[in-house]
């Protein structure tokens, strides 16, 4: 047992990475637990246990004692034992916690093992994953062995293991898929610059390149919209709106509100407001169903879009005190772009 257990704690020190020094230092608090109980009247007695580093061989002293009994041997073993099968435990969820930990904010592959009230568990091989509820598409349904993928949200700790939090739902689940399908993304050629996503009905994206040779809306389209349809298929259908970004905060706004066209528009930048005025038939097209895209073009720019058509406008500005005459608020050029139309004739 001596020189086996020396073996044992050298091999555990290459194979799983557990410092030696530590493991003897676990076997000899553990030893000498186990030895105080059973040998010691007097709790007050300190009960000292040492491993030889050379030999393997385990002695302990109760006080000035030293202590000889058939039943040492045997206890010491099945302490030793003990002990390195729980380091080799600690170890082992140390290892899948750091592999995680370091994959969070990337997207992995695994099959969904079984379904615990309304969550999904995830089957990632050496360990399982949590996909919560919160963080599902309502309009995704999963059957048991399907193969998943999923965005790394969170590596928690965990006395039963390392708890890992996945999600189909977070914005950035998208912007990783469009780094892996468009490849100019992925070799910054072009930059995601924003994404506001109401998951599995919508997602808006802005993108710009650092190229002026290279289209970022027709890459990220592909040829005849191979790319983007990649993306909505892995995502059960949700709609994908690719936005130019602009410096100029009109273009920006005019291009997360595609399709709508806008007619007027009057910045209110100390509030990082604007008032948006459209055709009576282009209303119901800019607010979107349930407000969804104004909301989403919203969270995209970073301003506050408030939508009007002339008629309401006119009425408002009938009613406010000392407001603006809808004859100063600019006209806005809102003929879309040919990679624009392109990109919306590919979806549909």
């Amino acid at each position: 047992m001596d020189s086996e257990l020396m073996i044992i704690l050298e091999q555990l020190e290459r194979d799983k990475g557990i410092d030696k020094e530590t493991l003897i230092s676990a076997v000899e608090a553990a030893v000498a637990s186990a030895a105080k109980k059973i040998w010691t009247v007097d709790k007050e007695v300190d009960v000292k246990v040492t491993l030889d580093r050379k030999t393997g061989k385990i002695k302990a002293w109760a006080g000035d004692e030293e202590i000889h009994s058939s039943e040492f041997g045997r206890i010491a073993a099945q302490t030793a034992k003990q002990v390195v099968i729980q380091k080799i435990r600690e170890a082992e969820k140390d290892v899948v916690f750091g592999e995680y930990n370091a994959r969070i904010g990337q997207i992995i592959s695994g099959s969904v093992y079984r379904f615990e009230r309304g969550n999904i568990i995830v089957d990632l091989g050496k360990s399982e994953a949590l996909i919560p509820k919160s963080e599902q598409s309502n309009k995704e349904e999963f059957r048991q062995g399907e193969r998943i993928r999923a965005y790394v949200l969170e590596v928690r700790r965990e006395n039963r293991g390392p708890q890992i939090i996945l999600s189909r739902a977070h914005p950035n689940f998208v912007k990783r898929l469009f780094e892996l399908e468009v490849p100019e993304i992925y070799e910054g050629i072009i930059e995601v610059k924003g994404i506001a996503r109401d998951a599995g009905e919508r997602t808006k994206i802005a993108v710009y390149s650092k190229d002026e040779k290279i289209d970022c809306v027709g890459a990220c389209v592909g040829m005849r919209g191979s790319r983007v349809k990649n993306i909505v298929t892995e995502l059960h259908g949700e709609k994908i709106d690719i936005v130019r970004h602009s410096d100029d905060i009109k273009e920006y706004i005019q291009a997360a509100l595609s399709p709508a066209e806008i007619s007027q528009m009057q910045l209110i930048a100390e509030e990082k407001r604007v008032n948006i005025i459209v055709d009576e038939d282009q209303l119901s097209l800019a607010i979107g169903k349930y407000g969804q895209n104004v909301r989403l073009a919203s969270k995209l720019v970073g301003w506050e879009l408030d939508i009007y058509s002339a008629k309401q406008w006119e009425e408002k500005q009938k009613t406010a005190e000392g407001g603006a005459p809808a004859a100063e608020i600019p006209a806005v050029d809102s003929t879309p772009s040919d990679e624009d139309s392109k990109e919306e004739e590919e979806q549909e």
